[in-house]
């Protein structure tokens, strides 16, 4: 069962048009997560919507958005007004023009989402424009409206699907300039980019997401673990910070130990279940796993303490 949709319109090329839903694509929900507690009580801290003058605090339908013209003067806009605001792109993916992959730049990239058809009507109009978009080897570009904000798309096909990824406008990519123009112009002489090269052909390969581990996420559960079961918590040791003095001679000694170094083991595979990172966070020994679904009770949250 896919997840509730973000998004229901239409996609439309010209005049074939088609009922379709838009689904995020990726999920962190899996990632460990923390509240924030009272260091004396271990309360949940809760977070309230107060007036920034008197301190009250103000109902949700009391509350509207607004625009700062200065630090004291603000323009209310309603959800009515705002909903007023129509544009196409608000039930309507329109296909503006196709372009290939290389020429979008990797910075406009925001994330990705799946695109099929809505409902039981539509399959063959959708199945059209995703050949056709297959067959020309070319992405399409168009505008959506998501959480009231409109956003290029550009879609391209997956399977018997299209991957939607969201794109950034020109003015919210900022410059590089500012960041590079003090970059030294250092001059790379032959025999170090040999040296640099030999390195990366040495470790190049295919790219398989599945080899990599999310290993701060897997320090996290083993945290969490050892404070369940009462173990005492000890820092581990930071590696030094090398300085790098001759460029050379570190890259000499980079190839000798690729060259003298042993077969390399298959990456391990991540101990992280098909269910879900937290599946790891196992029970405390010598205890029964709590029952799903228990009743809430009047009793305050209990703290282990490291």
């Amino acid at each position: 069962m896919a997840p509730r949709a973000n998004w229901k319109g239409f996609l439309r090329l010209s005049l074939v048009t088609c009922p379709v839903a838009l689904y995020p694509a990726t999920s962190e929900s899996e990632k460990i997560s923390f509240n924030q507690l009272n260091r004396k009580t271990g309360h949940r801290i809760k977070y309230l919507k107060v007036d920034a003058d008197s301190g009250e605090e103000v109902a949700n339908e009391d509350i509207v958005k607004g625009y700062a013209l200065d630090k004291e003067t603000f323009i209310e806009v309603s959800k009515e007004e705002l909903d007023n605001v129509a544009l196409e792109s608000t039930r309507t993916i329109d296909i503006d023009e196709f372009v290939d992959w290389d020429q979008i730049d990797p910075r406009y990239l925001i994330r990705p989402y799946y695109l099929r058809p809505d409902g039981k009507v539509g399959h063959d109009a959708f199945a059209v424009i995703r050949e056709t978009i297959r067959e020309m080897d070319k992405v399409a570009i168009g505008r959506v409206v998501l959480t009231n904000r409109e956003h290029i798309i550009a879609l391209e096909p997956l399977g018997k699907g299209l991957v939607g990824t969201l794109l950034r406008y020109p003015y919210e990519v900022r410059s590089q300039d500012e960041y590079f123009d003090e970059i030294q112009d250092v001059k790379i002489t032959k025999d170090m980019l040999d040296l640099a090269k030999h390195i990366v052909n040495q470790k190049s390969g295919q790219f398989e997401p599945a080899k990599f581990e999310d290993q701060y996420e897997t320090a996290l559960v083993e945290l969490i673990n050892q404070k369940r079961a009462g173990k005492p918590i000890t820092p581990k040791s930071r590696p030094a910070a090398s300085n790098v003095v001759d460029l050379m001679e570190a890259l000499r000694r980079s190839v000798g130990g690729e060259a003298n170094a042993a077969p390399s083991k298959a990456p391990k595979k991540s101990r992280k279940g098909a269910a879900g990172q937290k599946e790891m966070l196992m029970p405390i020994d010598g205890k029964k796993q709590k029952e799903p679904a228990a009743k809430k009770t009047g009793s305050k949250p209990q703290r282990k303490s490291a």
